[in-house]
């Protein structure tokens, strides 16, 4: 089956925008409030998230980390990975966290995420923020606040984020496996 297009360039960057005007909302100027993103991809959005806020803010500083969770997961014996590099250079005890992916599926890369993120300090909050919600497959209880679209699709359909940074061009897309 070819691949359905979910999202194409503007519709991409404005859902970024729309993404980054909710945080604001509720983190005002973000002096105690940082991004982290999870590797591998989850980054690739951190950074957009992190450069529209500092356009938005008028270049006040966001602090943006880099998380790995290869060794967090509950699966890492399972299959051949490759750990990422982490990128954490400021300091998350009693800040408030946004946690970073590109989509929400099981859930399980997100708890992995949480447990990575605690050898770094105790937040105040913790916070996700997904662009693509896959919300009918869940296998622990977690859930976004920030969500850039949700899409109803069963388990043998894969969500593909792709972007301009790795990928040449940004784009999300759904199709069977």
């Amino acid at each position: 089956m070819q691949a359905k297009i979910i999202l194409e360039k503007n519709k991409f960057d404005i859902t970024i925008k729309r993404l980054c005007h909710q945080l604001i909302e509720v983190h005002n100027d973000f002096s105690n409030t940082v991004i982290i993103g999870l590797q591998p991809r989850g980054i690739y959005l951190a950074r957009r998230i992190q450069k529209e806020l500092q356009s938005i803010l008028k270049n006040k500083t966001v602090h943006c980390g880099e998380l790995d969770i290869t060794f967090y997961r509950d699966d890492f014996r399972k299959k051949e990975l490759i750990p990422n590099r982490t990128n954490i250079d400021f300091i998350i005890e009693d800040k408030n966290v946004i946690l970073v992916d590109d989509v929400l599926f099981t859930g399980r890369t997100i708890r992995a995420g949480l447990d990575a993120m605690l050898a770094f300090g105790r937040p105040n909050d913790v916070e996700l923020l997904v662009l693509v919600d896959r919300r009918l497959s869940r296998h622990v209880p977690i859930q976004a606040k920030y969500i850039g679209m949700t899409i109803d699709s069963i388990t043998t359909q894969n969500v593909k984020v792709e972007w301009k940074e790795i990928d040449g061009k940004d784009k999300i897309t759904l199709k069977d496996k």
